[in-house]
């Protein structure tokens, strides 16, 4: 990865359709979307970290404690936060950074690990037919395995993604029993391949489990699933209930 130019983008929409706002939600004296912002400026890989938004109250809030240069404003017409990271490469790209890889970080994980991040960079840059990478770790939680927000990946013998799953997979029919994976959303694009897969049709696997990472592999390009090394510090913020439990976990973490 060295003297690679890798731009780390924040797709930040207000409108979330289970919790509005929930990027500007506080959480211990900060919009969640600053912790983001935060945690994510400590990985190592980054040349330059944005967050990308469709609604100005999130453009303000991040320029305060971030400055001008920290936030930018994207089409509220985006399907996905790969599309709104594809406008920043290409606003990037225009005024001459030319990045030579883009990390789409999720914008409702206060808790994320900055060291994910890098870990997503490495697994890009592994090989000259890497296009596009992604984490995962071994699903532990019994209950998660039928969990549908628990997305769930099978690999090959490489490390290459097979599928993505809603449901369980593989079904455990037989053993030996092998382990079961669960999908960590940060996604990592050489820059071309991110300008082309915007432009690719949606596939029917993609819609049917909607989950936009389908459409890479129905395309017939590959992603490179690495597992990662980083533990779970929390959750991700999708409604009411993980905000109070991130709450409680960073109030526990300020008064140990």
């Amino acid at each position: 990865m060295n003297g690679k130019k890798i731009l780390g983008v924040i797709p930040a929409r207000y409108a979330s359709t289970r919790l509005p706002g929930k990027v500007l939600a506080d959480i211990c004296g900060k919009p969640m979307i600053q912790h983001v912002y935060e945690r994510a400026l400590r990985a190592l890989c980054l040349t330059e970290l944005v967050v990308a938004t469709d609604d100005r109250r999130v453009l303000e809030a991040v320029r305060a404690f971030a400055g001008d240069g920290a936030a930018v404003m994207t089409s509220p017409e985006h399907p996905n936060g790969s599309s709104r990271a594809a406008e920043v490469l290409e606003k990037k790209s225009r005024e001459g950074g030319c990045p030579d890889a883009v990390i789409n970080i999720q914008g409702d994980e206060p808790l994320l690990d900055p060291a994910m991040i890098d870990e997503v960079a490495e697994a890009l840059f592994s090989g000259p037919d890497v296009v596009c990478s992604t984490l995962c770790r071994p699903l532990r939680d019994e209950a998660d395995r039928s969990n549908p927000n628990a997305v769930k990946v099978v690999l090959g013998q490489n490390g290459d993604a097979l599928y993505f799953s809603r449901s369980p997979i593989p079904y455990p029919r037989s053993t030996p029993r092998v382990p079961v994976y669960e999908h960590i959303g940060i996604y990592g694009y050489r820059s071309d391949f991110l300008r082309r897969y915007v432009e690719l049709p949606m596939t029917p696997l993609a819609e049917a489990e909607s989950l936009e990472q389908l459409k890479v592999l129905e395309h017939g390009y590959k992603i490179h699933a690495a597992e990662t090394h980083c533990t779970d510090a929390g959750p991700s913020v999708d409604t009411a209930e993980d905000l109070e439990a991130v709450r409680r976990m960073l109030e526990r973490t300020k008064n140990p």
